[in-house]
């Protein structure tokens, strides 16, 4: 009864935090999908390969927030690392720690160290996104597979 017990509320606490990343994949991709489609501002080049790695994320995490499926982290953490990882360059670009320009998709299009590029004013997408990566990554470490004897 203990190890069924275990396993029942392993199942439960894997299926809320895959719920809690597919929440923050959504949340992202719908933001990226604002900006670009609705607010009309075109994506820098860094911007389009973090989209890369998000949007499938928003997909293939929904599924197995249903199915309860931790199995899930092994095929997710390798797009949330190289996610991460572009996230974590383009801040350090945007905050000027690494000497290279930020340049727009189309000469009129925006740059990413521009204000318009930030939410709520003051938190640059960059910086958005590599939080968003980094928190579904948190989130795929805590599943667990469940106990078996």
């Amino acid at each position: 009864m203990l190890n069924k017990l275990s396993n029942d509320v392993v199942e439960e606490r894997n299926g809320l935090w895959l719920l809690f990343a597919w929440m923050i994949a959504v949340a992202a991709t719908l933001t990226a999908l604002f900006i670009g489609e609705i607010v009309g501002q075109t994506p820098c080049n860094l911007c389009w390969f973090q989209r890369i790695f998000m949007f499938p994320l928003a997909i293939i995490l929904g599924i197995a927030a249903f199915r309860s499926d931790s199995s899930i982290k092994f095929y997710a953490l390798p797009l949330v690392g190289l996610g991460a990882a572009i996230a974590f360059f383009h801040t350090l670009i945007y905050f000027g720690l690494i000497e290279e320009a930020i340049i727009p998709c189309t000469r009129a299009g925006p740059s990413c160290a521009g204000e318009a590029m930030t939410i709520l004013g003051s938190v640059p997408l960059p910086l958005a996104s590599l939080i968003a990566f980094a928190a579904i990554g948190g989130l795929l470490f805590l599943c667990r597979p469940g106990v078996y004897r």
